[in-house]
């Protein structure tokens, strides 16, 4: 019988927390604490010293954290805001809900992350601020990136919803630019019971325009200072975060050993560009995206085999029908247009053992040493 290797095994990594989470989430039930309250306020303390930033700040979720980081910086109407084509379509809403245009700078094919080589030529008069993208666990070269928005005298926002922990030069995703901008859905390296994200910054002034921002623009009930919304991150994410918060580090090593692995046992495959660490940083593996020809047709012989794999993403944001109204063409980001059509996501979570990532190799080699007959229809 073949070994089936689902993509993600979220009950595997929460089955050894069962208890000490059942037991946070009745504290919060004895303590009716359900929207925001002491256990988001702890959990924000927690993953601010995590991080090595002064301030954390819980939200709904990652798009909220990404819109209010822009807003809290006053990114509006007739503001351009660069980011990269390469990422989950959250980056470029966020852009688009302050009223701002987004505009695209192509990846690096080494990293994935936006190529600082490419940036200064995207920057106008209406350039506000950027946004980089930590793809998949990697962050992005922020030293080039943070040099050329000073010159410009342009903010930073961090997209490191995919990066929980993972490090550039001995700085944590998130704490290098103006704000970073957490996820927290259940699938992320740190996962919540539902929706939730945060922003860390070491801007108290910005800490309080979110704070205010988040709770229908009021610092005192029902004393509304400007037009908010509601983002609020609930009580019961609060605390299970709280928990999940203890293993991350640990989580994230054992990723790192499962990439180790199939580093190894993908080595000298000249069918497969498997990801790349970049000398800067420390991965943290989020997604463990190979790159293959024939995508389509080796993921759906991956899925007869019992082998869960994903695209992460198929249409870079440029070319989606929702920023039709850009303007841009096929053609206009090559790279990032290559790898989306490349991109092959193999199961990764900490809990991954060593013969399912065999076993997923094996029928990796299978898939690309089929007669190139099978691979007919691929396009």
């Amino acid at each position: 019988m073949t070994t089936k290797v689902p993509f993600l095994d979220l009950r595997a990594h929460h089955e050894p927390l069962r208890l000490e989470i059942q037991a946070a989430i009745a504290q919060v039930i004895d303590a009716s604490a359900f929207a925001g309250g002491p256990f988001v306020a702890k959990f924000e303390a927690d993953f601010a010293e995590f991080c090595g930033c002064a301030h954390a700040v819980g939200v709904g979720n990652g798009t909220d954290a990404l819109w209010l980081a822009l807003v809290g910086l006053g990114v509006g109407a007739g503001d351009e805001v660069i980011t990269s084509p390469g990422t989950f379509i959250a980056t470029a809403e966020a852009i688009s809900l302050c009223g701002a245009k987004p505009v695209f700078v192509d990846i690096d094919e080494r990293t994935y992350t936006l190529d600082p080589a490419l940036l200064e030529k995207a920057i106008t008069p209406r350039t506000k601020a950027i946004i980089p993208v930590h793809l998949f666990g990697q962050m992005a070269d922020m030293d080039p990136i943070m040099a050329i928005a000073r010159k410009h005298g342009l903010f930073v926002v961090e997209d490191a919803c995919q990066a929980h922990g993972a490090y550039y030069r001995g700085k944590k995703a998130g704490t290098i630019g103006d704000a970073g901008c957490f996820s927290f859905y259940p699938g992320k390296n740190l996962g919540a019971f539902g929706e939730a994200g945060a922003v860390v910054t070491n801007n108290a002034e910005l800490l309080k325009k979110i704070q205010v921002f988040r709770d229908h623009g009021q610092a005192k009930k029902y004393y509304h200072s400007i037009v908010g919304w509601n983002a609020r991150m609930d009580g019961i994410q609060g605390a299970v975060l709280g928990i999940k918060l203890k293993g991350l580090t640990r989580s994230n090593d054992a990723r790192r050993e499962n990439a180790r692995l199939y580093g190894q046992l993908l080595g000298g495959m000249e069918e497969v560009i498997p990801p790349q660490e970049a000398g800067y940083g420390r991965h943290v593996y989020h997604i463990y995206a190979v790159r293959v020809k024939n995508r389509d047709t080796v993921l759906q012989t991956m899925g007869e085999k019992g082998i869960g794999c994903a695209i992460h993403y198929p249409i870079p944001l440029h070319l989606q029908e929702a920023y039709r109204f850009l303007g841009y063409q096929k053609g206009a980001f090559p790279v990032a247009e290559r790898c989306a059509s490349e991109f092959l996501s193999l199961p990764m979570y900490p809990e991954l053992s060593r013969e399912q990532i065999e076993t997923t190799v094996e029928a990796l080699k299978s898939c690309l040493k089929a007669p190139k007959s099978e691979y007919a229809s691929a396009g």
